[in-house]
């Protein structure tokens, strides 16, 4: 039997942070929750966890199983439940996807990928650490360069302003397409349609 995917969105814990543009990640895993009809629960790996089935497989059959999972640690130090979930569940980093925010690409735009580096995102960083690897996919949420001389790390600890609410939820609908194209086609097929969009 084949093995489910991981799905990690990337985030901090707690209110503070939840409508940051560093924790796009785990917005999107809300929205997958949503469309899976159940809620997350705590796991011993530190981390919230959601297992079930993604999507809908040609004839109507439900989609493949996937394990939703947000990390309970800061940014940082997501490493360590992203590789303790993989080996509970005996998921390999081929099947890993980690959605994540992305400076380098225009607001809204969403991209996928496998491997690559991490460009300076310290939660893709601790992730490849603790694998031991950088081959795993990513889906990557663009959320544009910070204005003028603010600092990246600032500009990606700040909240998207009130104007822009309804855009960002069309984005987090989006992604979650995207997640759900990779979980039932295969990342190869996601790619061919994700990263041709404007």
């Amino acid at each position: 039997m084949s093995q489910p995917w991981l799905v990690v969105g990337l985030g901090n814990p707690g209110p503070k942070y939840a409508g940051n543009r560093h924790n796009v990640g785990a917005m999107v895993l809300d929205v997958l929750a949503g469309r899976i009809g159940a809620s997350f629960t705590q796991h011993k790996a530190r981390a919230a966890v959601l297992d079930g089935r993604l999507g809908t497989l040609p004839g109507g059959a439900p989609g493949p199983r996937v394990i939703l999972a947000r990390p309970a640690t800061y940014m940082n130090t997501s490493g360590g439940p992203v590789a303790a979930l993989a080996q509970f569940y005996g998921i390999d980093a081929e099947n890993l996807l980690v959605v994540h925010d992305e400076l380098d690409i225009p607001e809204h735009q969403i991209r996928l990928k496998r491997g690559g580096g991490e460009g300076g995102h310290n939660g893709l960083r601790s992730i490849s650490s603790a694998l031991g690897t950088k081959d795993y996919a990513r889906l990557r949420i663009g959320v544009g360069r910070p204005p003028g001389r603010q600092d990246p790390a600032d500009f990606v600890l700040s909240d998207w302003p009130a104007s822009a609410r309804a855009e960002v939820g069309v984005t987090l609908e989006l992604a979650a397409d995207a997640v759900t194209d990779v979980v039932t086609q295969g990342l190869l097929s996601a790619q061919n349609t994700w990263n041709a969009k404007g």
